[in-house]
């Protein structure tokens, strides 16, 4: 099993990595959110591209991203969810509201 980590290496761009499961999701939503609140980009990405794999608690990491982004008035864009991710939030019809991001 990998390391889960959440940085932000360039502006605007968090990036998720690693296993997002009840383990790494209280840490992971810590440090999320300190980060977007320390970020001065007028847009926030939460790029998923190096996610290994998740439960359900990635997908509430990323609405929980999504919140503070919003909240910090920035535009929120989901970049490349794995299918893991995508199957979960069909289940609870989120695919759209990800989507629309």
């Amino acid at each position: 099993m990998s390391d889960s980590a959440v940085t932000m290496n360039e502006p605007g761009v968090l990036r998720l990595a690693g296993v997002l499961d009840y383990r790494s999701g209280p840490a992971l939503r810590k440090e999320g959110k300190a980060l977007i609140a320390a970020c001065k980009a007028g847009a926030l990405v939460l790029d998923c591209s190096q996610v290994e794999k998740s439960s359900s608690v990635g997908l509430s990491l990323l609405l929980a991203f999504m919140r503070d982004g919003k909240a910090a008035g920035k535009a929120v864009e989901v970049r490349a969810m794995p299918q893991d991710m995508r199957e979960i939030a069909e289940v609870y019809d989120l695919d759209e509201v990800l989507a629309g991001q």
